[in-house]
């Protein structure tokens, strides 16, 4: 979907808010990811579910093999806006989207025997079949986003898997990691192969999933490639995947806002026109604490303000955070990192306006890509 771009050369110009993506730090991010891709002889596809700013699909190409979806509309859009492969997974899939899925995915991984048997005679022939495996190994220590916490609904456990069901199934699948570094890799992995290796010989890949923190700047990207290299020595037949999304975006832009008022109840409060509840709601159900630029904790500088989001939604908090100058009307607030797992997330509860979405070229050029309005907020209602 081509948009026009409206142009501004500076900061001061911007709309707020507005998520603003730097074009240079995201290039740095994919470079990275090709060189892991190149040096392990894997494939680096990216998540959607974390990342999915079209607009600089043109340059992601350039550097990943293709795209993985959770559905039916994130296939179409790998497919539209992207190119390249497109892997698709899903708890569940309908029997309504099914065939399209289908249509749209190189690799269609199920989360259980029951969908693959309800499915399979639809996708053979047509797409390379995966099953999602759990391997047991937990690291996460957020339960919310812990893939293989107990009781887990998402991938097959070794003792309810099937190995004389197995007609057709090309590759396994697993995601057991969260914003994590290779260590956390290194364990989940030996726990698939303690318990599904026995299956390797009659597929063609393995996907080892997403949150793998490789962009970090503490990421031991060497380990990793040594770890993907020993996997390819045991296993040279396999072909290797992994879907970073967070790994993708990390640290590549920001969300400004803007103070729209200042008042006091004990503290001093600062009313901003984004949202956490509506803009970035991780740092509510994760939770964790937003940087904010040239701020400190609280009491650390000499002007403590608890930033509030513009919703009535009691707990609708940024957080308390400290400022060498008082906050005044109009004052830019920038909200670090906050171009991953963020636009994706968004949502108009109480009519609030989405942020904008801005693609920083260089020091004097910014792309306005999508402003948003009323519509955005009435077309998801009837």
């Amino acid at each position: 979907m081509k948009k026009n771009k409206e142009i501004v050369n500076s900061f001061d110009e911007l709309p707020s808010p507005s998520f603003v993506c730097e074009k240079d730090l995201l290039e740095n991010n994919l470079k990275l990811l090709k060189k892991i891709q190149d040096e392990a002889d894997v494939n680096i596809l990216l998540a959607l579910k974390g990342f999915a700013l079209y607009s600089t699909f043109d340059l992601c190409r350039q550097y990943l093999k293709g795209c993985c979806a959770s559905g039916l509309h994130e296939a179409i859009l790998a497919s539209e806006e992207f190119g390249g492969e497109v892997h698709t997974y899903s708890p569940a899939f309908k029997k309504e989207e099914i065939e399209k899925i289908i249509e749209l995915s190189n690799h269609l991984v199920f989360n259980s025997f029951n969908q693959l048997n309800q499915f399979r005679d639809k996708a053979l022939g047509k797409t390379s079949i995966g099953l999602r495996v759990n391997p047991e190994y937990s690291s996460v220590e957020v339960d919310l986003y812990n893939p293989c916490a107990l009781n887990s609904r998402l991938g097959i456990t070794k003792e309810n898997f099937q190995e004389d069901n197995l007609e057709g199934v090309d590759g396994l699948h697993f995601h057991a990691l969260c914003e994590q570094n290779v260590d956390a890799l290194e364990g989940a992995l030996k726990a698939f192969e303690k318990n599904f290796s026995l299956y390797f010989q009659n597929i063609k890949w393995v996907n080892f999933g997403g949150g793998h923190h490789i962009t970090r700047s503490d990421y031991d990207v060497e380990g990793l490639i040594k770890l993907l290299k020993d996997f390819k020595i045991r296993y040279p037949h396999l072909d290797i995947f992994l879907e970073p999304g967070e790994a993708v975006g990390w640290q590549t832009g920001y969300l400004v806002a803007t103070v729209l008022d200042v008042i006091e109840n004990g503290m001093n409060i600062a009313i901003l026109d984004t949202s956490a509840e509506a803009h970035m709601p991780d740092t509510l159900a994760m939770p964790y604490r937003a940087d904010i630029r040239n701020s400190g904790f609280p009491n650390e500088k000499e002007f403590t303000y608890r930033l509030g989001g513009n919703t009535c939604l009691a707990g609708d908090i940024i957080g308390d955070y400290s400022f060498d100058k008082p906050l005044e009307v109009g004052d830019r607030i920038i909200l670090e990192d906050m171009i991953h797992y963020t636009m994706v997330k968004t949502t108009t509860f109480n009519g609030i306006k989405l942020p904008s979405i801005v693609i920083k070229v260089s020091d004097n050029c910014y792309q306005i890509v999508n402003n948003f309005g009323y519509n955005e907020y009435i077309s998801r209602l009837s």
